[in-house]
């Protein structure tokens, strides 16, 4: 279900059943001449449109204006569009905030963008992560006050936790692409392997006419294909069902 298409009874029929809810969080960036600037956001948008019609699931709009950065190329005639962090955790905050008011209890926020070390983070999804904590914390502390784990009531918090009752487990932010699936598939930048997705996942953004020889990341992209595409394809929606528990 579309967020922005949902009645106020499907809203709060997904509030009471758990429903997942998810969000594509992406950049607008240079990826060559021969791809659209929302690769990144792109994939996720369509995976999630293609999971949609498979499991229980609303889908947050999607936020595309992350911390691209002009690593790749300045802005002037390229199109790419950088978001300072700070203003994105200011963001996040906010959203998830309004989420949790709402009533909803299993937020998921994928990301491809720069995920290849995404143990170790980097501006955007960093941002939201610590905006996840963040809200979290704040609205536990509005509805039980300070001092809410420290009190009696608080006594079996370990135990909850074990058994999935973990509120900080509310909000997720996972990247697109599972550890495993990464190592079958290495990230790239406009190669072979995001060229390759996105023929798979949003055709219409890729024209290898274009295709402009020069960039050393994107060197590779001659050799995507639809079939290696779909191959990850495959992997990458099966983890993402793992990964809401579906």
């Amino acid at each position: 279900m579309r967020y922005e298409f949902m009645f106020p009874d499907q809203i709060r029929d997904a509030i009471d059943k758990n429903t997942s809810v998810a969000m594509a969080l992406g950049v607008l960036e240079y990826h060559g001449e021969h791809l659209s600037p929302g690769v990144d956001t792109l994939l996720v948008v369509r995976a999630l449109e293609i999971l949609e019609k498979e499991i229980p699931l609303v889908i947050i709009p999607p936020f595309f204006y992350g911390a691209g950065t002009y690593a790749v190329a300045p802005p002037e005639r390229h199109g790419g569009i950088h978001v300072d962090s700070q203003v994105l955790n200011l963001f996040a905050r906010q959203l998830f905030y309004n989420l949790l008011r709402i009533g909803f209890r299993n937020i998921y926020v994928f990301i491809h963008h720069q995920s290849e070390n995404f143990a170790n983070g980097m501006p955007t999804d960093l941002s939201f992560k610590l905006a996840a904590r963040q809200e979290i914390f704040a609205f536990i502390e509005r509805e039980h006050g300070d001092g809410w784990w420290g009190d009696n009531a608080s006594s079996t918090y370990y135990e909850d936790h074990a058994k999935g009752g973990d509120p900080f487990n509310w909000i997720h932010i996972c990247p697109f692409m599972s550890a495993e699936a990464l190592a079958l598939y290495p990230i790239d930048h406009a190669g072979e392997q995001e060229t390759s997705l996105m023929m798979a996942f949003c055709p219409e953004c890729v024209d290898m006419n274009r295709f402009e020889k020069g960039h050393w990341y994107s060197e590779g992209a001659i050799r995507a294909s639809l079939e290696y595409g779909n191959k990850a394809k495959e992997i990458i929606l099966r983890d993402m069902k793992k990964t809401m528990g579906k």
